[in-house]
């Protein structure tokens, strides 16, 4: 059983690192997996982690594949989100993890926060899985699974 003395605690509390993917769906789309995730961590009910390195790449990603006009509505709500982000600090690193290096930081940052780790590239981190035990969801699977655990504390 996880226990932490996360924000709501229980399952909600349990922490998690969102990869730049689900962020950039949950932020430009209104509808979906990924935008009821951002949309539960704008709220404070997710107990989201961040590290530096996952901070920027969100801005640098965001920054480049939005449109000028667009990047500037966005910036205030992804600094609202970083606000209510838990820090974590990188101490151990795991490398590599993964055929990509690009989602080393990714990886680190989720064995860091002990979190799940949420993204819409699962295979990208099946050696994270396999090797370090980590936990990798698709947004959906964790939408589900939060319910599903939340309905059954309910019964």
């Amino acid at each position: 059983m996880w226990c932490y003395n996360g924000v709501m605690g229980g399952v909600l509390g349990i922490p998690i690192v969102l990869d730049t993917n689900v962020l950039f769906e949950g932020m430009t789309r209104k509808d979906g997996a990924s935008a009821l995730i951002v949309d539960g961590w704008r709220s404070g009910v997710l107990n989201v982690g961040v590290c530096d390195a996952l901070a920027y790449e969100y801005f640098d990603v965001l920054s480049r594949k939005l449109s000028p006009e667009r990047w500037r509505q966005v910036q205030p709500a992804l600094r609202e989100l970083l606000l209510a982000a838990r820090f974590v600090t990188v101490r151990f690193t795991w490398r590599p993890s993964s055929p990509d290096p690009g989602d080393e930081h990714v990886i680190d940052c989720a064995m860091n926060a002990n979190a799940f780790l949420i993204t819409w590239n699962v295979k990208d981190f099946r050696r994270a899985i396999e090797h370090l035990h980590l936990v990798v969801m698709t947004p959906p699977d964790y939408v589900y699974w939060v319910g599903s655990h939340l309905s059954a504390t309910v019964d």
